[in-house]
């Protein structure tokens, strides 16, 4: 199983500008001050060894889009936010625009930062290509019809070339999904959100975006815990502090990275991987975020030496 990346922001894209960018050469230059380079690889080493990941990179801007892998000509996407394009365009890099692709959507919820990407999508310009847009919500057709419609966007989604169907699941129900198991389990947030299970030869990986946990409800029989349960990685909505949570943004449908290591550790997952990242928050912010994540799980009671991940367009996971 391979986990891709293409779009980890919460709520609406927020790309890097201009200012951000020449902030990250400025702190560059002054890192370099006095070093020559003799090649590109040690250019390379430079930046690999001696920057940290917000001076030398971003965690990205794009909305929700997360690849599962498990091999062959089949297709696996959970949430089509504008990350949807970077997935459609590495398809015609790599096997041009005359390839068919089948690919099935697996959709946590339809708010707008998780559908925009699906206009955008090259594949679904392209006759032959198929989508089955799977998801437990009854207004599933509805809103991706919705989102074509005048005065919106310019071409209607009964125009689109493509093939497109629409799948409706159950909740806590398991299917086959062209040989990867599906699992869905409601989560607490306006208009519900699911979460899935996935599992492919011995490899579990869980999504959970949108979802908001109260403190309280967290013990050994909270549903989450067994969803959860032996995971080899868990996506996980961390998009608030804790702090935030439980005060400020009680019932805003989101959770933080503490709730995620807690819920983690008592399911015995191996990996948490932070997820749908606050779009207020800088390359630097996310990345204190991802150390002090760390620094508690490092000292937690609970901890049994689960990785943490903090996710970024890009980002590729092997398992």
């Amino acid at each position: 199983m391979i986990v891709r990346f293409w779009g980890t922001r919460g709520s609406l894209p927020a790309p890097l500008g201009a200012a951000a960018v020449r902030d990250k050469i400025r702190h560059a230059l002054r890192r370099a001050q006095g070093m020559s380079f003799a090649s590109d690889e040690a250019i390379d080493r430079f930046m690999d060894e001696a920057l940290s990941f917000p001076e030398r990179g971003t965690f990205g801007g794009n909305s929700p889009c997360v690849e599962i892998d498990i091999g062959g000509d089949r297709r696996f996407l959970c949430d089509l936010g504008t990350g949807a394009r970077e997935f459609g365009m590495r398809l015609l890099t790599r096997h041009g625009p005359q390839a068919r692709h089948h690919i099935n959507v697996f959709m946590s919820h339809l708010h707008w930062d998780h559908i925009m990407g699906f206009p955008i999508t090259p594949q679904a310009y392209i006759p032959g290509n198929r989508f089955r847009i799977h998801g437990c919500h009854e207004a599933l057709e509805r809103a991706f019809r919705r989102q074509h419609n005048a005065p919106s966007f310019p071409v209607k989604f009964g125009k689109l070339p493509s093939a497109i169907e629409f799948v409706h699941l159950e909740p806590d129900r398991i299917y086959d999904v062209d040989g990867l198991s599906v699992r869905a389990l409601q989560q607490q947030h306006e208009g519900d959100s699911f979460a899935y299970r996935f599992e492919h030869k011995g490899k579990a990986v869980v999504y959970s975006t949108d979802s908001e946990h109260k403190e309280m409800a967290i013990d050994r029989d909270y549903p989450f815990v067994e969803f959860f349960s032996g995971a080899d990685l868990v996506i996980f909505d961390a998009m608030y502090s804790l702090a935030d949570c439980v005060s400020l943004k009680e019932d805003w449908g989101h959770s933080s990275n503490i709730v995620g290591v807690e819920l983690c550790h008592m399911a015995g997952a191996r990996r948490l991987c932070l997820f749908h990242h606050e779009p207020a928050a800088t390359d630097e912010m996310l990345h204190r975020v991802h150390q002090e994540t760390v620094r508690f799980e490092q000292i937690s009671e609970e901890g049994r030496g689960l990785e943490v991940i903090s996710a970024y367009d890009g980002l590729e996971i092997q398992l």
